[in-house]
């Protein structure tokens, strides 16, 4: 089981930058994918970025070039430094981790607003 606790969210202006942080409970080094996701208001939550295991990185067309995901296996932690954020990036974000040698995501945060005005 993993339990993972993201932190990092509030209110910025259009064009600012935001750090989330995602802290595992457990050690993150054999899990496949972590990911970050959200969800905007009346709307499904939807796929933003993931980090594999072996630090290779993938992105939603919207964020690329905008945000970076990183994974510091030492701190158990996954990064998400989102540059040049729109009112469209205004959504609670979430960090999920699959399952140990697995693809599918069995652990999910609760978590952190991100609202930037414009």
């Amino acid at each position: 089981q993993v339990q993972l606790v993201e932190s990092g969210g509030g209110l910025v202006q259009t064009g600012g930058s935001l750090r989330l942080s995602c802290a595992a409970s457990a050690s993150i080094l054999s899990i496949n994918f972590m990911g970050w996701f959200r969800q905007a208001p009346g709307k499904q939550r939807t796929w933003v970025a993931h980090i594999t295991e072996g630090g290779t990185t993938n992105y939603a067309d919207s964020v690329k070039d905008r945000f970076t995901i990183s994974r510091d296996n030492a701190k158990n932690t996954v990064y998400l430094y989102m540059n040049s954020l729109t009112p469209e990036d205004t959504a609670v974000y979430s960090c999920a981790a699959t399952g140990r040698g697995g693809i599918v995501y069995a652990y999910w945060g609760q978590g952190t607003q991100v609202t930037v005005s414009s």
